[in-house]
């Protein structure tokens, strides 16, 4: 018989990621952080792999990344206002932690799964900082699939990509609620 922790469930049935834009200092401490990122650490790997590791990114990193936006967003043609949404995913942030897909070289896990993996880092990473009281968004973005802003940016090889960017501070509202999820797209097999 199965042993319920309706704490968790309660948490999971009920989480809301905190938009981006909304989050504010303070933000979590190296030491708040660290048990965070642990949690984030406890995702399935594959195979004890690890496909994927963690930057910090503080104030000072973030507002470098914003004005390596503007140049690339501006250099690839990128329209202002797409242009300007994606400086502003690192110019308003105080400290986002940046997901890496870093995928290991393996007979037995393809590199799909390990990509998967470190999605599945991202979600525990934001669930994490969530259940720690922090406001907390996954984000992506135009920037972190230029190749060339990740290489410079971020320091990547060239086998590793952003799986995400986290974001991570206090709460200055709370989102408006949605109605979800839809069960209607639930597909349900039967022997025959």
């Amino acid at each position: 018989m199965p042993t319920p922790n309706p704490a968790a469930f309660e948490f999971l049935t009920t989480r809301r990621s905190r938009p981006a834009k909304t989050l504010t200092s303070p933000v979590p401490t190296r030491d708040q952080l660290i048990p965070i990122l642990e949690a984030a650490a406890r995702t399935p790997d594959h195979g004890k792999l690890e496909p994927w590791r963690f930057i910090v990114l503080e104030k000072p990193a973030l507002m470098r990344l914003a004005q390596l936006a503007a140049d690339r967003g501006h250099a690839m043609g990128i329209e202002p206002d797409k242009r300007d949404k994606g400086v502003a995913q690192y110019a308003n942030a105080d400290l986002a932690v940046a997901v890496v897909t870093s995928p290991k070289d393996s007979p037995k896990i393809p590199q799909i799964e390990q990509v998967y993996s470190a999605g599945a880092v991202c979600l525990a990473l934001l669930n994490a900082a969530l259940a720690s009281g922090w406001g907390a968004n996954w984000l992506s973005g135009w920037a972190s699939h230029d190749r060339a802003f990740v290489t410079e940016g971020l320091g990547l090889d060239d086998h590793e990509t952003v799986a995400g960017f986290l974001h991570l501070g206090t709460e200055t509202s709370a989102p408006p609620e949605r109605p979800r999820p839809n069960l209607d797209a639930i597909t349900t097999w039967v022997a025959s």
